[in-house]
Formats: structure tokens, sequence, C-alpha cells
């Protein structure tokens, strides 16, 4: 059997707008957040978010878990854009959930975010990108989320 290896890509900074709340649906509370921007830095890859991605966020109804399904615009330093879309799990005990969610800080050890994801991209600069999966191990802070991303080898 293969081990699965991983090496770091980049740091993923988001800066989230306001929630828009949906409510309880039949599938948990739903609300919709807009990203106004970020930054991504890594030793081979950096740049902005642009404005126009979102976050969606399924949360259940003991607080205990949210779903993350989040896409974003990116553009690199050199100017050359693609789009990261990315889902997974934020999950802990209610009350630590909570404070997170307020914006409190909180030690990224006392819960669980991790993300999975993939680029597209026309650029044939960053061409190898489109076949990339990656995960991330994640943290919330008072302006958005933020992500250690990881490309699996």
């Amino acid at each position: 059997m293969t081990e699965i290896r991983t090496k770091f890509l980049f740091r993923l900074a988001l800066d989230v707008g306001a929630h828009h709340v949906v409510g309880p649906t039949p599938f948990g509370s739903r609300r919709v957040a807009p990203i106004a921007g970020g930054t991504f830095e890594g030793p081979q890859l950096s740049g902005i978010v642009l404005p126009g991605g979102t976050d969606w966020i399924t949360e259940d109804a003991a607080g205990s878990w949210f779903r993350i399904n989040v896409h974003v615009p990116l553009r690199t330093q050199d100017g050359e854009v693609l789009t990261m879309a990315y889902q997974g799990f934020r999950s802990g005990p209610p009350e630590v959930l909570a404070k997170v969610s307020r914006g409190e800080s909180v030690d990224a050890d006392s819960y669980y975010y991790r993300v999975s994801g993939f680029f597209e991209t026309a650029s044939s600069k960053l061409a190898r990108l489109n076949t990339l999966v990656v995960v991330a191990s994640g943290w919330r802070t008072s302006v958005g989320p933020g992500y250690h991303v990881f490309e699996v080898l």
C-alpha cells in the first residue's frame, strides 16, 4: 500500500462578509457568506483572493458541526487567474463552535476543521493545478477562515 503524502502549498486567509441567513431547511440550518477578498501565500504560489466567492454553510440542529462548501476566485502575483473549490467540516463541542462563530479567539486544536478541494485554471503556467487534489486544516478568526493548504502527492 502506498502511503499518502502531502506538500505545503500555501496559507489561505479569507475575508468574509455578513452572512445571508436562509434558516432551517430539511438539510440543516443554511447560510451563505460572501467572500470579499483575502490572500494566499506560499513558497511557489501567492496572490490575492478576488471578491465574488461564496461560502455555503450548513449547520446541524445541535450546533456540533458545520458543512463548508466554498468557491473562490484567486489571482496570483503575476496576474494568473484560477478558482479554488473545497468542501469539508468544522465540528466539535457546541460551546466551542459557538465561540468560533462569534469570532472569539479559540485554540484551533479544540475543534476539528478539515477540507479537501481542487483548482481550475486556463493558465498554461498553472496547468498542473488542474489535476491536483488538496487538503487543508483550518481555523476561524473574527474576519473569516484561514487554512494551511497541502497538495496531495
